[in-house]
């Protein structure tokens, strides 16, 4: 049960790690603010077409390439490391702006331009007259979650067939500043550039973008219109990657990163972000998911022997341990570069921890209250059990006073010996069967194997209740027994347990009823049992009840409403000696019509000796139903 629980709470935890993707990106969101990862120095440098830039140059985005091309004059003369540009020059223009940027774009080095994938229509290139001065062609596409946050970028894209594919700018820029090819590994998504290995996810080789602070305004920016006004600025460009784009508000091309707060960022500065990822090794990979489910398996598990074997105060300082673990374990894994599953994580502990806590608590609560329950019902068979040891007790110390303080006559002083030696057997028989029956269960002592003459006993168990029945004006019938029934075991235990169905019989109904009593022979299975059947006309008990019977110091509401001082004990030996016999007790009673005790046994009959099977032995308890008259 315990078990099954928790791994209830695994499955929960490891399922809702996966439909709660909203989650997991907050989280991730949330530690990416919160760490601070070391200073880098940066490789790029952003040349922007930004606001004040589209308002000094007549006709905007349109007009933009005469002015860009006096831009990229000067960032080709600082001797860049590779110029990569975030702009679709896919149509032509006024011939002379086109031949302008033509031209300039023919001084960068290490040129990449830009490419992008109209749905329905394949790749958007650049004009032949500006792609034949580039180092290649790369795709400007970002890939956005569901919450359009730009956590990660596709460093491959293809088209629909699906035969054309393109790399992202930023690769291709790591690339051409490395002087070095793109390498695909075979049966893995990563790339390897020069000494450089690259993680990719999936077939578009998507990689997680280490954006850094806001407050450390990397890499560093500079606008055409200000390089235009002071071109001594484009020293700022040597030996560097420079990307080049727009950032305007006004072009649309913005998207939301794990900084963002309400501001949007360009696609040129996290395609900027993203070759700063590659030039420095910041990756930030995911773990995978074995590792993880094992990891929450691992918090379930924890969680679970923390409070099976624990003490109460250090399961439960070792659960707040183990929910701090998985609470914080994504935010340590993130610290070295990995993502581990906040909501499957926390999910684990969390759920690991209240069930174990739970099932704990109610399993204590319940066994207080049982521990409870039996100590008071032990109590009160203690009391019901020296309650009739005292009446023996009471006859052998009134009899030993009237033998010290009278003078009496021998004959007298006989009696009393028989009366004080018959109640000191009958003491030392009571002890002596209640320690001989714990003793058998315990496995302590071994039965006798004595033949016991089913008529003789039933008939001594008789005489010896009939003086209680006549008490009560109650007959006690007993029917024909054949004297060839036998069986093989303890007698003395035997006797108890048929005295006990008698006892109780009379004990539990009304006066003037009769008690009715006998043995047969019954052949089922091919083997041999004795039926010792005792049927009273008494209160009787419901189904429930007779289930209830056999438990020890269990004493039916019926049989307390009635006032009998029962000890509750009678009936639970009582099934333990018929059980060591190899027997069953069959019960059948019905509320206010009696019940009727059958003692079921393997019997001997003219010497031969029954061998019981398994298969053979009867069923335990029958069904209440009408009682038997026999």
């Amino acid at each position: 049960m315990y078990v099954s629980l928790l791994a209830g709470a695994f499955v929960v935890a490891v399922v809702g790690g996966y439909f709660a993707l909203p989650l997991d990106h907050d989280a991730y969101d949330e530690m990416f603010r919160r760490y601070r990862p070391a200073p880098w120095q940066p490789e790029s440098v952003l040349l922007v077409i930004d606001e004040n830039t589209l308002d000094s140059i007549p006709g905007g985005m349109s007009g933009i390439r005469e002015p860009l091309a006096r831009g990229l004059h000067l960032v080709a003369a600082a001797k860049p490391k590779a110029v990569a540009v975030d702009i679709i020059l896919a149509n032509p223009t006024a011939p002379a702006a086109d031949a302008a940027l033509a031209a300039a774009l023919a001084e960068c080095p290490n040129l990449v331009l830009s490419s992008e994938l109209i749905p329905g229509h394949g790749w958007e290139d650049p004009l032949p007259m500006f792609r034949k001065s580039a180092g290649a062609t790369g795709h400007v596409h970002v890939w956005p979650d569901g919450d359009a946050v730009a956590r990660a970028i596709p460093l491959a894209r293809r088209n629909e067939g699906g035969i054309s594919r393109r790399w992202a700018i930023s690769l291709e820029a790591f690339r051409l500043s490395r002087r070095a090819d793109i390498i695909e590994t075979y049966g893995s998504n990563d790339l390897s550039v020069g000494h450089t290995v690259i993680p990719g996810k999936g077939e578009s080789r998507v990689m997680r973008v280490r954006y850094p602070p806001p407050d450390r305004k990397l890499p560093p920016r500079i606008a055409l219109r200000e390089l235009l006004d002071r071109p001594a600025l484009a020293s700022a460009f040597q030996g560097k990657v420079v990307f080049v784009g727009s950032t305007a508000q006004t072009e649309h091309d913005r998207l939301f990163t794990p900084y963002s707060e309400g501001v949007t960022t360009s696609g040129i500065e996290i395609h900027a972000d993203a070759f700063e990822t590659m030039a420095h090794g910041l990756f930030i990979t995911d773990v995978s998911e074995v590792r993880a489910v094992l990891f929450a398996a691992l918090l379930v598990a924890a969680a679970g022997l923390a409070f099976r074997y624990l003490p109460a105060w250090a399961a439960y300082l070792a659960s707040l341990g183990i929910v701090a673990a998985g609470t914080l374990a994504p935010y340590l894994a993130f610290s070295r570069g990995r993502v581990l599953s906040f909501t499957t994580s926390a999910s684990a502990a969390w759920f690991g921890a209240i069930t174990a806590a739970a099932y704990y608590h109610l399993v204590v609560r319940r066994s207080l209250r049982r521990s409870e329950a039996e100590r008071a019902r032990y109590q009160q068979a203690m009391h019901f059990v020296t309650h009739e040891m005292r009446t023996p007790l009471s006859a052998i110390q009134g009899s030993s006073e009237l033998i010290s303080r009278f003078a009496l006559t021998e004959e007298k002083r006989k009696q009393i010996a028989l009366l004080i030696n018959s109640e000191s057997k009958r003491l030392a028989r009571m002890v002596e069967i209640f320690l001989n029956v714990e003793r058998l269960s315990a496995g302590q002592m071994e039965l006798k194997h004595e033949p016991i003459p089913v008529r003789e006993m039933v008939e001594i168990c008789v005489e010896r209740t009939r003086p209680l029945a006549d008490r009560k004006r109650i007959g006690i019938v007993l029917q024909p027994i054949a004297e060839d029934i036998e069986l093989t075991g303890d007698r003395e235990l035997m006797e108890y347990a048929c005295y006990n169905l008698l006892t109780n019989a009379v004990k539990y109904s009304p006066q003037q009823t009769q008690v009715t009593v006998s043995a047969r022979m019954d052949v089922s299975r091919g083997a041999h049992w004795a039926r010792i059947a005792v049927e009273d006309q008494g209160i009787g008990m419901d189904q429930k009840e007779v289930k209830q019977i056999f438990r020890k110091f269990y004493r039916t509401k019926k049989a307390e409403e009635s006032g009998e001082a029962g000890t509750g004990i009678g009936l639970s030996i009582v099934q333990q000696i018929v059980e060591q016999h190899g027997g069953q007790i069959e019960v059948v009673s019905e509320p206010g019509k009696g019940s009727c005790f059958t003692l079921v046994l393997p019997a001997v009959r003219n010497g031969a000796e029954n061998r019981m099977s398994p298969a053979a032995r009867p069923a335990a308890v029958r069904p209440a139903g009408p009682v038997e008259r026999h």
